[in-house]
C-alpha cells in the first residue's frame, strides 16, 4: 500500500480509502458478514481510512461501521463521517445529529468530520446556523480531529468555501470524465496549494467507467496497454496527480477490492507517461460524445415520493447509447415496470422537484426523466407488462401446484 501525507497534520493516509456508501446488500440491507469480510481484508492490506455518512444505506452505514470498529479495528483506521445539510433546520440539530453519529459509530472522537455535499445553497444554509462556530467548539472539546467538506457545486463556490475557513481537508468528485466539472482539476490544485488534503470520491463514476463500456473505449485502452484493466487506467490517472491525497472506492465485491489493492502497489505521483495521459484524454472524449445524462448513481435523489428509480432510469437510458444497444427498451420495461417489485419507471414522475435539491450533479431530473419516457417507454409498455405479470402469475401457481402434488 502507498501512503500520502496530510500536510495539515502529518497523518499518513493510504492512497485507497474505503467508501461506506456501496456496501454489498442482501434483501435491501447491508450484507454484514460479506461487508465485514471486505473491510477486514482492506484494513489488513493497509487501507486506513473509512468514510461514511449519516444517511448512507438508509442511515445504517454508521451503525454497521461502529460494529466493525468494535471488533478491534478502531485504532487501525481513520474514521470519517458527515453532517447532512438537508437534515439541519435549526442550530440544535447540529449537536443532535453529531451526537447520534458518535453513538452509532461507537467512538469518542471522529477523526475526519465533513460538511456534506456543499454547493452554494447548502453552504449558505450552514452559515445561517453558525455551523463553523459549531465545528470550532466540537474540535475544542476533543470530539473531532479534522474539519473538512465534501463538494458538489461550481468551481467559484468551491474556491469561496476553501477561502472561508481553515479547513484540514476536502472531498471532491473527480475522475477522467469530471476533470473540468464541479471543482475539477483547477479546484484540486487550488485546495492543495492551501496545504489541504484532497480526497477523491466517485473515481469510477459509480462504476460506469469500468462496466457497460463503449467498444471504442475498450479498443483505445487495449491498443495503448494490452491487458491493463479499465479500473487501472482510471485509478492510476488519479494517483498520477500529486495533489490527490487519497481515493475513495465503494467496493462491493472481493474481486473489486483485490484489484484496487493491486493497482495501488505501483501508483505513485507522475506514474503515467504523456502517451498514457493522451489515451485517457481520448477516452474522455469518447464517453462525452455518447453519454446522455451525467448521473453517477449516487442515490442522493432517492427515494422518489412517486416511486421512480431515478438512477436506474438514467443508467439504462445511458447504457442504450454507451453500448449502442437498440434492444435496451425491452430490458427497461422488464426492469422498471414492476418485474422486480413495484413499478419505478420514469413516467411516474410528477415533477414535485424534491430530487432537484439533492442532486450533486445539478441535473434537471424531471425534464431528463421526460427524455427517458419518450425514448424508453411507449403506450405498449404497461399493457405488455400486465400480460407478462399474468403469465408469470400462472407459472407460479403451476409450479406451486406441482410442488404440492402427491408423488407416486
Amino acid at each position: 500500500m502507498q501512503y500520502r501525507i496530510n500536510q495539515k497534520n502529518g497523518d499518513s493516509i493510504s492512497i485507497l480509502g474505503y467508501g461506506g456508501m456501496r456496501f454489498p446488500t442482501r434483501a435491501g440491507f447491508i450484507d454484514e458478514p460479506k461487508a465485514i469480510e471486505l473491510l477486514k481484508k482492506a484494513v489488513e492490506s493497509g487501507v486506513n481510512y473509512i468514510d461514511t455518512a449519516y444517511f448512507y444505506h438508509a442511515g445504517t452505514s454508521e451503525g454497521f461501521i461502529g460494529k466493525f470498529l468494535a471488533m478491534g479495528y478502531r485504532d487501525k483506521v481513520f474514521i470519517a463521517t458527515k453532517m447532512p445539510p438537508w437534515s439541519v433546520n435549526a442550530k440544535e440539530d447540529l449537536d443532535k445529529i453529531f451526537e447520534d453519529q458518535r453513538r452509532k459509530l461507537g467512538v469518542d472522537v471522529i477523526d475526519y468530520y465533513l460538511l456534506h455535499a456543499l454547493n452554494d445553497e447548502s453552504w449558505e444554509k450552514f452559515l445561517k446556523y453558525d455551523t463553523l462556530a459549531f465545528l470550532d467548539r466540537i474540535r475544542r472539546e476533543g470530539k473531532i480531529r479534522n474539519v473538512g467538506f465534501s463538494f458538489h457545486g461550481d468551481r467559484l463556490t468551491f474556491k469561496r468555501i476553501v477561502d472561508a475557513y481553515d479547513w484540514d481537508f476536502c472531498q471532491i468528485q473527480y475522475n477522467i470524465l469530471d476533470e473540468f466539472n464541479q471543482a475539477g482539476k483547477e479546484g484540486l490544485q487550488y485546495a492543495a496549494s492551501k496545504q489541504m488534503a484532497v480526497f477523491v470520491m466517485e473515481p469510477l463514476r459509480g462504476g460506469s467507467l469500468i462496466k457497460k463500456m463503449p467498444a471504442e473505449v475498450l479498443a483505445a485502452y487495449e491498443q495503448a496497454a494490452p491487458g491493463r484493466t479499465p479500473a487501472s487506467w482510471a485509478l492510476k490517472w488519479l494517483w498520477d496527480q500529486p495533489e490527490v491525497t487519497m481515493v475513495l472506492s465503494g467496493m462491493t465485491e472481493m474481486a473489486h477490492l483485490e484489484e484496487n489493492l493491486s493497482i495501488t502497489l505501483d501508483s505513485t505521483p507522475n506514474c503515467l507517461s504523456d502517451a498514457e495521459k493522451k489515451t485517457v484524454s481520448d477516452v474522455r472524449q469518447i464517453y462525452l460524445s455518447k453519454q446522455r445524462v451525467p448521473c453517477t448513481g449516487c442515490q442522493y435523489c432517492m427515494p422518489c415520493p412517486f416511486g421512480v428509480d431515478i438512477p436506474r432510469c438514467f443508467d439504462l437510458y445511458n447504457s442504450k447509447y454507451l453500448l449502442n444497444q437498440k434492444n435496451m427498451r425491452g430490458f427497461y420495461w422488464l426492469q422498471m415496470a414492476g418485474m422486480n417489485g413495484k413499478p419505478s419507471y420514469a413516467s411516474l414522475c410528477r415533477e414535485c422537484g424534491k430530487c432537484l435539491t439533492h442532486c450533486p450533479q445539478q441535473i434537471d431530473i424531471p425534464n431528463r426523466l421526460k427524455e427517458v419516457t419518450a425514448d424508453m417507454e411507449s403506450v405498449l409498455m404497461k399493457p405488455a407488462m400486465r400480460v407478462v405479470g399474468w403469465v408469470l402469475g400462472i407459472q407460479k401457481k403451476l409450479a406451486k401446484r406441482s410442488k404440492n402434488s402427491p408423488k407416486l
